[in-house]
């Protein structure tokens, strides 16, 4: 399986809106099970967190029509994206290639499934990230420049989506730099869908 990320794929500031997704992969490796911490790696200085709503794929499919992509979705979960941002723009900077800034082990945790027939409407999910005392990171899928179905329309032009494939949908703030010792907890709806140690 292969985890299918989106950048910009939310209002920021005055950024005009992509043309279309800003699209990159990270390995199944990254993923975080079974609720584990996350360690800071010794490789980076400043790790950085997105909190984006999270696609499970169901089914294969190749240049799926937007007319059809809810046939190729089950459920959603809240996923978090971590970059180790000084590498990344070290590497950006220097013009090569930034995979391992985003796609080292461990940096995507998934929480918990909820089937999709659970919510009325998928582009009017509410979603965010808690400290335990504050909301630190929300958003909602109407807000995004490019929505689920439309997404996946475009993503399999480039790429075959199979059966345990994650879309993680984007992020609707700035990323948030972490340190040892935070705890969080990811909602949808409300719901709590993860908790989170940082180490």
């Amino acid at each position: 399986m292969k985890i299918i990320c989106l950048g910009q794929n939310y209002p920021h500031g005055e950024a005009a809106a992509p043309q279309q997704p800003v699209i990159f992969l990270k390995p199944d490796s990254c993923i975080l099970h079974g609720g584990n911490p996350f360690f800071l790696p010794e490789f980076s200085q400043r790790i950085t967190l997105e909190a984006e709503l999270a696609v499970r794929i169901c089914r294969l499919g190749k240049y799926i029509d937007p007319r059809f992509a809810h046939k190729y979705y089950d459920a959603f979960t809240l996923g978090i994206d971590f970059t180790a941002q000084d590498l990344y723009d070290r590497l950006a900077a220097e013009g090569q290639p930034v995979d391992i800034a985003k796609g080292f082990d461990g940096a995507a945790a998934i929480g918990r499934w909820i089937d999709k027939g659970a919510f009325e409407d998928p582009g009017r999910i509410c979603f965010g990230l808690s400290d335990g005392e504050k909301d630190v990171m929300r958003g909602e899928t109407g807000q995004m420049h490019f929505s689920i179905d439309q997404t996946i329309g475009i993503v399999s032009r480039y790429y075959t989506l199979k059966t345990g494939d994650i879309l993680l949908t984007g992020a609707p703030a700035a990323a948030l730099t972490v340190k040892g010792g935070e705890r969080f907890s990811g909602w949808i709806d409300r719901e709590e869908v993860l908790h989170l140690k940082i180490k």
